[in-house]
């Protein structure tokens, strides 16, 4: 390399040339040393995994890639294989790919109160609660009231500019009036959901509680990451289990039904009170039916007479 330097431009360009291949190798072969000497001291030498590689396992795990037995001809396009047992397998590939482009339009809204976020179906609705709440849009969970985006007079009219949606079957009501106003729709579709007036579809599960929680946490992270709110020096620390859909039982705090069983049977039993109602209280107990003192001994008022039963016939 020392002799590279008497040679003229052209001369030197070709000797680098034909020196690059003999020092790609040379590296990669000092890589494969590194490596096997990490693995004979002990440690295995394994690549850290991309964010979207880690990104595809989670939905992998949360089974977003799982579909119905039934699939839409429009759907098709993004099916990966079908299951012996008749269920379609849908490409995550096409999925990251899609929640990227969601993740653009969103963030190309300048203020994320005129997005929409809704849902119906009860698995998504903690999830769009939480979607709304990082990204800073409104959330309309539970039952689309008729003429919310078309009926001006109504009390809770809204006019947005982009609706967000879980289901589009579930969510069809939302979809028709979102037609009639020109507002673009975002939709989590399955294989076997209808595309019509859908301008993003998102293919995943939307059927499972994790599958659901799983989407909305990647997709609010990715409109976080394009915001630039999360940087790898700033990482989001929300986890994905906040956006996962619970049971009333398990909201429900521990031992809750035991103090109030407890404090029932806390209560005194009243004086004279028995187990059998055969047996009477026992008399001048308390609760027991009987005479009281001074009640007797109490005068007739003024004027009174006590008349007879008989005066008055035997029909009284």
């Amino acid at each position: 390399m020392r002799r590279l330097g008497a040679l003229c431009p052209a001369a030197k360009t070709a000797a680098y040339l034909c020196l690059m291949p003999m020092i790609h190798h040379a590296a990669l072969a000092d890589t494969s040393r590194h490596a096997l000497a990490s693995v004979n001291g002990g440690c295995v030498f394994t690549m850290a995994l991309s964010q979207k590689e880690q990104d595809i396992q989670l939905m992998l795990a949360a089974q977003c890639h799982l579909g119905t037995k039934n699939m839409n001809h429009q759907m098709e396009r993004y099916v990966y294989k079908r299951r012996n047992d008749g269920i379609y397998v849908i490409n995550l590939e096409k999925t990251y790919e899609k929640l990227q482009m969601a993740a653009r339009v969103i963030v190309a809204i300048e203020n994320p109160q005129d997005i929409v976020v809704q849902s119906a179906r009860p698995y998504g609705q903690r999830a769009v609660y939480k979607f709304a709440q990082y990204i800073g849009a409104k959330s309309l969970a539970g039952r689309h009231t008729p003429g919310t985006f078309t009926n001006q007079i109504q009390k809770n009219f809204e006019e947005p500019r982009l609706l967000i949606l879980t289901d589009p079957r579930t969510d069809h009501q939302p979809i028709k009036e979102s037609s009639y106003m020109n507002i673009p729709v975002i939709a989590f579709n399955d294989t076997d959901s209808p595309l019509p007036f859908v301008d993003i579809a998102i293919p995943a599960n939307n059927k499972g509680k994790h599958s659901i929680g799983c989407l909305y946490f990647l997709l609010a992270r990715m409109v976080l990451e394009m915001r630039g709110a999360v940087t790898p020096a700033a990482p989001w620390n929300v986890v994905v289990d906040l956006f996962f859909y619970r049971e009333p039982e398990e909201t429900r705090e521990a031992g809750e039904e035991e103090l109030v069983d407890d404090g029932f049977a806390a209560l005194p039993a009243p004086v004279g009170a028995s187990d059998s109602w055969a047996e009477a209280p026992a008399a001048g107990a308390a609760g027991a039916f009987g005479a009281v003192d001074g009640f007797d001994a109490a005068s007739a008022p003024a004027g009174y007479q006590q008349v007879d039963a008989a005066a008055f016939g035997q029909d009284f």
